[in-house]
Order: structure tokens, then C-alpha cells, then sequence
């Protein structure tokens, strides 16, 4: 509920922060209403939002389903369509893009609908893969709340909560920083979980020599090769 209302002072803000660039929106079937397709419109926005399946879009579905007499229904299919709609609650047609998957020994498919304004030049299969992607957004807040304890919230104090916040945003993108700077590539893709039981929650030793620290690992740890690499490859950093 709301949502226009709530993203509008958004568009403002970056309309007026980077006015070349231009703002795509990919958004679930919750948010799937008018005002939103009018407000990204009004601010020549790009939008890619998923649909609720109803009767008349599956109707307009089944109508690019075509079943020859040797048709094979051991295979499992996906194919892709374009479409215009117009619910009764737009003010004018819209382009639908239509995922029809059928699995391996089914006899009926299932339909997916995206609603966008993507030029008809962009494929439908893109679009669904465009949308795809803002799962990898949920993946970052799930690794948030998770790995840093995003979604603390141990004080009533508001002011408190929203340090504690910020403090997890900044272990965050620490974090990040040194795995996007200074990981390997098979090991970019890692987890702060894993991330902390591979190189962090390990038995050391500090020892001071001199003017001097050293810290001293177990020459049984699995994971030192990896450890010590990523470690000089932090140390060649310049600030």
C-alpha cells in the first residue's frame, strides 16, 4: 500500500543527484499497481514487474500454446511471448511479456507474466532474466541480517538501534571491500559465515619480537595457503 507515494520522493532525489542517469525498477507481484507503472512513466523510468496470474492473462497465454500430433511431452519446455493487456484499472495498454514451462511428462503449462516498458527490441526471455535478478539484492539483505545482525533491534531507544545499524552497515561493507579487493575468484562468491569459519575462527598465536607483531597459525590449518594470499593481497593495498 503506497507504494508510488513512497518511491516518489526517491525518483526526486536522484533525478536531481544524477539526471543522466536512468532509474530501472524491478519489483515482485505485490507491488504490481498502476500508480507505480504511471510514476516510473512520469520520470521515464524502466520498469520490470511481475504479474498475479489471473484468468485473463492466462487466456491470453494459451493462446500462443501450439500442440502438434507428434509432440514431445517427455521434454520439458519454456518458451517466451510478447502480449499487450490492459487490466480495468490501467488508463491504456501495456506490454505483457508471457514465460509458458511445461516439465518433462506434464500435459499443461504455467504461465509467468512481467509487466514492462522495456523497448519490444529487448527480448521477452531478457526481460525474465532482467527481473531474475533482483533476487541477488534479497540475497545481499538475507547476508545482512544474518552474518551482521542487520535486523537487531535490543534497545527501545531509536537512536540506539539505528547505531547499532550503521555499525553493521560499515562490518558490512568492510567486509565486502576485502572480498570484492582482495579474494581469489573461486573465493569472491563466499559468505561472511564462511568466510569467518575459514580464516577467523582459527587457533593462532600473537607473539611481539622487537617493534614487531607476528601471528603464528597452526601449520595443520587447511585453509593457511588461501589465508596467507588474501592476506598479502590486503597488505599490497595503497590507500
Amino acid at each position: 500500500n503506497g507504494v508510488a507515494a513512497f518511491t516518489r520522493p526517491l525518483f526526486e532525489h536522484y533525478q536531481s543527484v544524477t539526471p543522466v542517469s536512468t532509474i530501472m525498477v524491478r519489483a515482485d507481484s505485490g507491488f504490481a499497481t498502476p500508480d507505480l507503472y504511471e510514476l516510473c512513466e512520469e520520470y521515464d523510468s524502466l520498469y520490470t514487474i511481475r504479474l498475479k496470474t489471473n484468468r485473463n492473462l492466462c487466456r491470453i497465454a494459451e493462446q500462443f500454446i501450439t500442440i502438434k500430433d507428434n509432440h514431445d511431452w517427455d521434454k520439458k519446455e519454456v518458451h517466451y511471448y510478447n502480449a499487450t493487456y490492459q487490466a480495468k484499472a490501467w488508463k491504456k495498454f501495456r506490454r505483457i511479456c508471457i514465460k509458458s514451462t511445461r516439465e518433462a511428462g506434464e500435459l499443461l503449462f504455467r504461465h509467468e507474466f512481467i509487466i514492462t516498458n522495456f523497448s519490444k527490441d529487448v527480448s521477452p526471455e531478457m526481460i525474465f532474466q532482467t527481473y531474475s535478478k533482483r533476487g541477488t539484492m534479497e540475497n545481499y539483505i538475507k547476508e545482512a541480517k544474518n552474518g551482521f545482525y542487520f535486523d537487531k533491534t535490543d534497545s527501545p531507544s531509536f537512536i540506539e538501534n539505528h547505531a547499532r545499524m550503521i555499525v553493521s552497515l560499515l562490518a558490512y561493507n568492510i567486509v565486502n571491500f576485502m572480498r570484492t579487493l582482495c579474494f581469489t575468484n573461486e573465493t569472491k562468491g563466499y559468505q561472511v559465515s564462511t568466510i569467518r569459519l575459514f580464516f577467523f575462527k582459527i587457533a593462532g598465536k600473537m607473539v611481539h619480537s622487537g617493534r614487531r607483531n607476528y601471528l603464528k597459525l597452526s601449520s595443520y590449518h587447511v585453509y593457511q595457503k588461501l589465508f596467507y594470499r588474501i592476506l598479502q593481497n590486503i597488505q599490497v593495498l595503497q590507500c
